[in-house]
């Protein structure tokens, strides 16, 4: 929740122009919903998606506040983000919720970028493979694991998440080799495992070198338009 809508134009423009007509790193800009349709606008023919940062659990009706998949499928979003840490921190959105608005993003054709990950607690327990496994196992059991195969998976260790602290690329690996091998063959070749945790152009290069991580699910450093642009160059090299 950042930004006013000249910051937003500036950011967007800033992103249009590097990435130019080059499709080799698909990239993906997620605003607020209030800026959702001016970004539409602004990206029209252009090698940028669209997607939210959340939707509702509802179909269209009376939720007044609520934003539906319907909607944000109508203004050109492609993507929509499910799960995010400070939803689930914040909000109280359970594995349950998550798992529910994964399935509405599906059934209205928005491509889910399902995040996962663990608290420091939980790391330091060393209970980031059962946490993690469990809120895959809750969007397994409400829409079967195949349904994964054209949207992503973002491991967002949330004791990296603002806090300037990364996971080395080894301990980012290790999870996402994980989440990898939890999945059906023909799910694990096709989903893009990408890691979100102050990912920066400084650690970039070295998290996308390892085998498991097809990108990033960027932060604060999106904010910057040449920040977002040199990470996304270090993906492309990758």
């Amino acid at each position: 929740m950042h930004g006013t809508r000249e910051r937003a134009r500036a950011l967007l423009d800033d992103i249009r122009a590097g990435v130019a007509d080059d499709t080799a790193v698909e990239t993906v800009v997620c605003p607020p919903y209030c800026y959702l349709e001016g970004a539409a606008d602004r990206l029209r023919g252009s090698g940028v998606a669209l997607g939210a940062q959340n939707l509702a659990l509802e179909a269209p009706g009376a939720f007044t506040g609520e934003v539906a998949g319907e909607m944000l499928l109508d203004v050109g979003c492609r993507y929509v983000i499910v799960g995010h840490s400070e939803r689930r921190a914040l909000y109280g959105e359970d594995d349950t919720v998550v798992a529910r608005k994964l399935a509405r993003a599906l059934e209205v054709g928005l491509a889910p970028i399902l995040c996962v990950g663990e608290s420091l607690a939980q790391r330091d327990a060393g209970r980031t493979e059962e946490v993690v496994g469990r809120q895959l196992d809750a969007v397994f059991e409400a829409v079967g694991e195949t349904a994964l195969e054209n949207g992503v998976i973002a491991y967002e260790p949330v004791w990296a998440i603002g806090t300037g602290r990364t996971a080395t690329p080894e301990q980012a690996q290790g999870v996402h080799g994980f989440i990898r091998a939890r999945l059906a063959p023909s799910v694990a070749a096709a989903v893009r495992i990408v890691y979100g945790g102050s990912v920066k152009p400084a650690n970039a290069a070295a998290l996308f070198a390892m085998a498991d991580i097809d990108g990033g699910l960027i932060g604060g450093a999106a904010l910057d338009g040449g920040e977002f642009l040199a990470i996304r160059e270090a993906a492309r090299a990758a």
